[in-house]
């Protein structure tokens, strides 16, 4: 919707139904998820104006689904289901790499919470080789999937990147029960962030103006 134009129908991937759960900073980008023809499988897509919705596939599975684009609208982060739907993996796209699955941390499931204003990194969490623990990661290109850690318990969750991608914020559990709020740069590590006397604290937003470590 704009005041221009009013609510403007982006129409589906030839199923019934579909959902916009991203756009980017200036409006011109918008991505979600749509049925496709014929079939109750849901697929990730990305729409402008220009090109109207475009189908971004799979990872093998039937189903895909959109959580954030970069600012300027070139890349979607989201998850997508293999093979026999057992599985959901992270993955990131670009118009030049299509899907990129960003794997686990052993285990066969991984989910992406928040992206770098570029796009360049992603944060989100991923099962463990047991498939129970899970633990906040950190992916980059260059550095592919990275085990934040906990601080001290078995498990730790992203709840979010600063806009350069150097900080990420979320929640971990203790060694001794309780959970609380950390802040992680790759210089000082997870940093417990404490709590307000209470046994329990966590981490959801950061700001945009965190310096490079």
């Amino acid at each position: 919707w704009t005041s221009a134009s009013g609510m403007l129908d982006l129409g589906t991937l030839g199923g019934m139904n579909s959902g916009a759960s991203a756009m980017s900073r200036d409006g011109s980008v918008v991505a979600g998820s749509s049925q496709i023809s014929g079939d109750s499988a849901w697929h990730a897509f990305r729409w402008t104006s220009a090109t109207g919705m475009q189908d971004l596939g799979t990872l093998g599975g039937s189903n895909s689904y959109v959580s954030l684009l970069s600012t300027d609208g070139a890349v979607v982060v989201g998850g997508s289901e293999f093979p026999g739907n057992q599985a959901s993996h992270a993955f990131r796209w670009t118009y030049v790499t299509g899907m990129q699955d960003l794997g686990t941390l052993g285990g066969s499931m991984s989910s992406s919470v928040d992206l770098s204003s570029d796009g360049s990194v992603v944060v989100g969490d991923s099962y463990l080789a047991d498939n129970k623990t899970r633990h906040a990661f950190r992916w980059t290109l260059a550095t592919g999937i990275q085990d934040l850690g906990t601080l001290g318990g078995s498990h730790s969750n992203a709840r979010a990147l600063s806009r350069d991608g150097h900080v990420v914020v979320g929640y971990s559990n203790l060694s001794g029960g309780g959970g609380h709020a950390f802040r992680w740069t790759s210089t000082t590590g997870m940093q417990d962030l404490g709590t307000l006397g209470g046994s329990f604290s966590d981490a959801t937003h950061v700001s945009s103006d965190d310096p490079p470590p």
